[in-house]
């Protein structure tokens, strides 16, 4: 074992989504020491200006670098949307993003061509998706749908409630009328509505979570770079934000499955 194979991995998201991504590392890495950031203070990133979103996601970077992490995880579709460039540009640490790791599972299952993505406005609107599946197959045709709605209700436990099942049917009406055999849950609070969006596009349909699917790529990578920590003990984990919301706690446990650790506060 190397000194940089004990080293955490760094994962990062706008808010609290991201813990869906720490739940699938916890999962497939189980050895693996995670630092988590969730930057809660100001959230939502989705209505945020393109340059806003960069500026947060490099000091967030920057704070995670100082920490010493071998491999940087961007755990939010917004901000994979619009700084993941930005992000690799600022350090020799290996980063993965959840967007990159969506869109080639989406090409590698899809039988028709046709993948419906799910996400937030600005996940949507920035076309990051749509670009990179047809970069890895290029006669495939897109539909994009942006669900807003989704968020407020994974965040009030309303997993399988009533009211969430008929947003689902008004949001993905436009993609099973277009036939997608793929669907991409282009947001890290989605995969807890995985069971609820299966039932409702039906088994025709393949879901592809990127969590799931972020977590693999890691897993791969820390293998193929000599980075995994084999130490066959509980690792220690941290989850650090800059606010901690009444309920934090609470939905926190939710997303990961589990209890968390104690919260540590950053403020700048």
């Amino acid at each position: 074992m190397t000194a940089r194979s004990a080293l955490p991995i760094g994962v990062f998201d706008s808010g609290i989504g991201g813990l869906t991504v720490v739940r699938a590392l916890q999962q497939q890495l189980p050895y693996e020491r995670i630092l988590y950031f969730g930057d809660t203070a100001r959230v939502p990133y989705g209505v945020k200006s393109s340059d806003t979103i960069r500026q947060y996601s490099l000091q967030i970077v920057d704070f995670l670098l100082e920490q010493q992490v071998k491999l940087l995880i961007v755990a939010c579709n917004t901000m994979a949307a619009v700084a993941a460039e930005a992000i690799r540009a600022r350090t020799t640490v290996p980063v993965l993003d959840v967007i990159e790791a969506g869109v080639e599972v989406a090409a590698a299952t899809t039988r028709t061509g046709r993948i419906g993505v799910i996400g937030t406005l600005t996940t949507i609107s920035s076309g990051a998706y749509e670009q990179g599946v047809r970069r890895r197959h290029a006669k495939s045709q897109i539909v994009s749908q942006a669900c807003p709605m989704f968020v407020p209700l994974v965040e009030e436990g309303w997993l399988d409630h009533p009211v969430t099942r008929l947003t689902a049917r008004e949001y993905l009406a436009p993609l099973l009328a277009a036939d997608v055999d793929t669907l991409v849950l282009g947001c890290t609070h989605y995969p807890l509505l995985q069971p609820m969006l299966q039932d409702v596009v039906g088994p025709a349909v393949t879901l592809v979570d990127s969590a799931e699917t972020t977590a693999s790529r890691a897993r791969a990578l820390l293998t193929d770079l000599g980075l995994l920590n084999p130490a066959a003990i509980d690792p220690l984990h941290r989850v650090v934000v800059t606010d901690v919301p009444q309920r934090f706690r609470a939905i926190g446990e939710r997303f990961l499955g589990k209890p968390l650790p104690e919260i540590e506060l950053v403020q700048w």
